[in-house]
């Protein structure tokens, strides 16, 4: 596919609603008219945008509201929410960027208001959790909306929202009559941006309360009951399960081992360590950290995944620390305590899937693998490329598990 973004950071974050095209989440001509606005500009370009175009949808929506369409507006509404979610990820880090503010209070505003709208309105919800409660929704089984059904859980990964987790899975399993639970936790969406609550690597923890949460609604069935996590949420959401039996069905998509395996391994390629002195990243000799910072900051796409958003997210200020806090988040002791039926993706080009393989092997729970091929148009983090194929085999997969 050609290309639409000048920048690769923006190429990057900029497609991302390409895989919301199926479930309403944006048309090809309107990000491609985003992309021809920002041409050779900055982040503020890039910004402006993204939210000059949700701003014209949400009058759009406005209007049509006013004139009794509500399903028109409903759709808007929600659309808008997506660009609003798309415009700010380059301006990530702390302390935040009030742009970045701006635009995703208005992305939940405006997501709240389209799924207010239709026959079974949707209301956000907060789960207990600590002194910072987490925002949630629950989205019903479209045309089930008050039958008894399983439910998904959606954990989303470092940087992406409620609003992307909704229009990249949870409209698909709604479709296929699947209730699901959205939520964002320590490290995520609002919990970070609006809270300042960082990511914590005892994932159970937080999965135990959502999991509280859900049984407390009379619509779900308690004995089917799956966790799906996509990008980093492939870490948290098998480390959650590792410690929460209630957990009928788990999906990780796709399965990550570890935070800190990559980096290591990179360490190793570039700097010629040996696998003793990268054994534990939080230790290294000064040095080869410096090394690393100066190799990091080099690269606009290396500097904004850890200065700009691993710094933030794990409540750190310099690589140190984020290495030390990133060797937490390891699956190594906790693999083998998962005893529900697992599903693991492996997409082709996706660095962050490379040890799938392994992790899949260290599994003693019945298991399956699915792996996702550029021949497919499937390849690259999270099968973003084909959103719908990836959809179909886990929501597959999942009624194979949860058949009566």
């Amino acid at each position: 596919m050609t290309r639409l973004f000048r920048d690769d950071l923006y190429e990057d974050f900029g497609t991302w609603p390409l895989a919301y095209i199926p479930y309403g989440g944006a048309d090809y001509g309107e990000v491609r008219a985003v992309a021809a606005a920002v041409g050779e500009g900055d982040h503020g370009a890039y910004y402006d945008a993204w939210t000059t175009a949700g701003d014209r949808m949400t009058s759009e929506a406005d209007a049509a509201l006013a004139k009794g369409h509500e399903t028109s507006a409903r759709e808007l509404y929600l659309r808008a929410s997506v660009f609003y979610a798309t415009s700010f990820h380059p301006l990530y880090g702390a302390p935040v960027d009030p742009r970045l503010l701006t635009a995703f209070r208005k992305q939940v505003e405006a997501f709240d208001k389209g799924l207010s709208l239709g026959p079974q309105p949707v209301r956000p919800v907060r789960i207990a959790f600590d002194a910072t409660p987490m925002p949630a929704y629950v989205i019903p089984a479209q045309g089930l909306e008050t039958a008894v059904r399983p439910l998904i859980i959606f954990n989303g990964g470092y940087d992406s929202t409620i609003t992307d987790t909704y229009f990249a899975s949870a409209v698909a399993a709604s479709r296929r009559g699947y209730h699901s639970l959205l939520f964002d936790g320590p490290g995520q969406g609002a919990m970070l941006y609006e809270d300042g609550v960082p990511l914590r690597p005892d994932w159970e923890t937080v999965i135990t309360e959502v999991v509280d949460h859900a049984l407390t609604l009379p619509i779900i069935d308690p004995k089917r009951i799956a966790l799906y996590g996509w990008s980093l949420g492939g870490h948290l959401a098998p480390r959650a399960a590792s410690g929460e039996a209630r957990i009928a069905a788990l999906i990780a998509d796709p399965g990550t081992w570890s935070i800190a395996d990559g980096f290591r391994k990179a360490l190793m390629h570039n700097f010629g360590l040996s696998p003793d002195a990268a054994a534990d990243l939080g230790t290294l000799d000064q040095a080869v950290l410096d090394r690393a910072d100066a190799f990091i900051r080099s690269s606009p796409q290396m500097n904004w995944k850890v200065v700009q958003r691993g710094f933030w997210v794990h409540g750190v200020s310099d690589l140190r620390a984020y290495f030390a806090s990133a060797e937490l988040y390891t699956m190594k002791g906790r693999a083998e305590l998962i005893r529900c039926p697992t599903l693991i993706t492996q997409a082709e080009g996706d660095i962050l899937a490379a040890d799938a393989g392994s992790f899949f092997d260290a599994l003693c729970c019945p298991k399956t693998m699915i792996r996702f091929t550029a021949a497919e148009g499937a390849d690259g983090h999270c099968e973003m490329g084909n959103r719908s194929m990836l959809n179909r085999r886990i929501l597959d997969w999942l009624d194979e598990r949860f058949a009566t």
